[in-house]
């Protein structure tokens, strides 16, 4: 069952996930005074990012059944460790591997069972 609101809550967990990593490499940056770390142009965009998120996330479900939600919304676990890799050039331990993996499961079961 795809339709818009599949897509949208889809791209809100894309986008959810590319503000995450733009906040982890802004925590990794020196600043001048202890204000910089929250007043700094990439904390804001990410900070607006997550707020616009929350309300695709929100438009979303009211025209998808809640059930599908939980499915997409996991899926945010394994593109962040994606974008981390690719953007922050972070390594995949296999630590990480085995908890997306039991993630993915945990979809496929959930997603079979209904």
């Amino acid at each position: 069952m795809f339709n818009i609101y599949v897509g949208v809550a889809f791209f809100s967990v894309v986008l959810s996930s590319l503000s995450q990593v733009l906040l982890k490499k802004s925590s990794g940056e020196t600043k001048k005074h202890w204000v910089f770390e929250y007043l700094n142009p990439k904390v804001v965009v990410a900070y607006c990012t997550i707020f616009v998120c929350m309300l695709l996330t929100i438009f979303a479900f009211t025209g998808m059944y809640y059930r599908y939600g939980a499915v997409i919304e996991s899926l945010a676990y394994l593109l962040i460790m994606m974008f981390s890799r690719f953007f922050l050039k972070e390594k995949i331990t296999k630590r990480r591997v085995i908890g997306n993996l039991i993630i993915i499961l945990g979809v496929i079961i959930f997603t079979l069972s209904i």
